[in-house]
């Protein structure tokens, strides 16, 4: 499959609330610059709808298409005395009140083919974690619910082996797949960005997100936690636009410090509208 064969694809949200709707989010390679954002990890529905409120106002302001993404379980943590999240029912419910009172449309990730049809029923978009990206059974009932899955490449592979991961979920009738670059794991704590990842994984006709939030990361470099340097994320979202990528992966948060997830890589709110500012006007003079 190449870039040619690739499939267009509309995400919406939906409800109406304290912002008027948000606007739909056109996938394609051929599309606009989209972004996904929000907090790690689900802490209260009180600041994932402070973050959603301002992903609205900055999406309207800049006209750019914004997807929600939060997670109701971060099953990987570093250690086991890590904050998790909310659980499947209560972060379902905070991810259904962000949709409805915002209009944005809603993204999180599976770790369990049993959760997919439960989460398909409030989210419009499904979410493969990296270390997850080759679990067939995850990826068939992901596909399986004929919503849109946007799959993270996995840390310990190569562009090119993703084939295989988009193979399996069109197999199963869903051409609604975008694939996310997050860097890849050369050990001791780091993680390294090949910006040739972009248009590789592009030739399998699927547009390509680039999780600059993630990508800083140094996983495991503060022992029982990750380390990182969010300073470093708005420069490789710029590179990565300007080498082809689709559309962004941030995560933000209204006091990072405090983030109980990603706190030394998640980005203050405050700097995303300047950053998309430069990173539309990149996308759009690139193509």
């Amino acid at each position: 499959m190449n870039k040619d064969c690739s499939v267009s694809f509309v995400i919406s949200g939906g409800g109406r609330g304290r912002q008027k709707d948000a606007r739909p989010v056109e996938v394609g390679l051929d599309k606009p610059l989209f972004v996904m954002a929000g907090p790690c990890v689900i802490e209260s529905k009180k600041i994932c709808l402070d973050i959603a409120d301002r992903l609205v106002k900055v999406g309207e302001k800049l006209d750019i298409g914004i997807i929600f993404k939060a997670s109701f379980d971060k099953a990987n943590r570093s250690s086991i005395s890590s904050f998790r999240g909310p659980g499947l029912k209560k972060g379902l419910e905070i991810l259904a009140a962000v949709r409805q009172q915002t209009g944005l449309p809603v993204m999180t990730d599976i770790h369990e083919p049993s959760q997919a049809s439960v989460v398909a029923s409030v989210v419009d978009c499904i979410q493969i974690p990296a270390f997850l990206c080759r679990q067939t059974d995850l990826l068939v009932a992901a596909a399986g619910t004929k919503k849109p899955v946007n799959i993270k490449k996995g840390q310990f592979l190569s562009p090119a082996e993703m084939k295989n991961v988009v193979e399996k979920v069109r197999y199963c009738g869903n051409d609604k797949i975008i694939l996310t670059e997050r860097g890849t794991f050369f050990g001791y704590n780091r993680l390294v960005n090949d910006m040739t990842a972009i248009e590789s994984m592009k030739g399998l006709g699927c547009p390509v997100v680039f999780d600059a939030t993630h990508s800083v990361q140094q996983p495991g470099g503060l022992g029982t936690e990750t380390a990182g340097s969010r300073e470093t994320a708005p420069v490789l979202a710029k590179a990565a636009v300007a080498a082809g990528a689709n559309g962004l992966f941030l995560e933000v948060h209204t006091k990072p410090e405090n983030a109980k997830s990603d706190a030394t890589t998640i980005m203050p709110i405050d700097w995303l509208e300047d950053l998309l500012i430069v990173c539309k006007r990149i996308f759009e003079a690139v193509r």
